[in-house]
C-alpha cells in the first residue's frame, strides 16, 4: 500500500477492524518513510454491476460517485458523514441484491432519494433538483407538492 502523502511503499498496519456495515475491513496504517497515518478500507469485490444511463450509455457502478452526489446535497446541512456512508452502503447492497448485471441509473437515483428524504428534506430537494433536472421554480414547487 502506497502512502498517499509521500508515495512511500513501506507502510505498517497499526489496527484492523470490521467496518460498521460488516462488508469490509478498515485498516489504520503508518508510513515508515514520513511517519504519517492514514486509513484504508478493503471490500470484497463482487460481480461487476453496470449502470445504464438515460441515453443508453453504460458505465461501471461507482459507489464513490453516489457518495459525491449525496455530499453535495448535504453541504452545510446537519447530516453526519456516518449517515452518508450508511446511505451509500444501503443503496449499493440494494443494487447488488437485485441480482442484475445492468441497473438503470434511475433505479439508483430513486433509491438515494428515498433514503435522503428520511434523513434531511433540504438535502433531498437539492439531490432531486439535479437528479430530476429541475429547470425552474415550478419544478421545485411540483416536487414539494408531490412528496407531501
Amino acid at each position: 500500500m502506497k502512502c498517499p502523502f509521500c508515495g512511500g511503499s513501506d507502510t505498517q498496519v497499526l489496527e484492523s477492524r470490521v467496518t460498521d456495515d460488516g462488508e469490509g475491513i478498515r485498516r489504520r496504517r503508518e508510513c515508515a518513510k514520513c511517519g504519517k497515518r492514514f486509513t484504508t478500507v478493503e471490500r470484497v469485490k463482487g460481480s461487476v454491476l453496470w449502470v445504464v444511463k438515460k441515453e443508453g450509455r453504460r458505465e461501471p457502478f461507482d459507489r464513490e460517485k453516489i457518495k459525491r452526489g449525496v455530499l453535495r446535497a448535504i453541504e452545510k446541512r446537519p447530516v453526519s458523514l456516518d449517515l452518508v456512508e450508511d446511505l451509500v452502503g444501503d443503496v449499493e447492497r440494494e443494487m447488488l441484491r437485485s441480482e442484475k448485471e445492468e441497473i438503470p441509473s434511475r433505479m439508483i437515483g430513486n433509491a438515494v432519494l428515498k433514503r435522503l428524504r428520511k434523513i434531511d428534506k433540504v438535502a433531498w430537494l437539492r439531490f432531486a433538483s439535479v437528479y430530476l433536472e429541475f429547470e425552474d421554480l415550478s419544478d421545485f414547487e411540483k416536487a414539494i407538492e408531490d412528496r407531501k
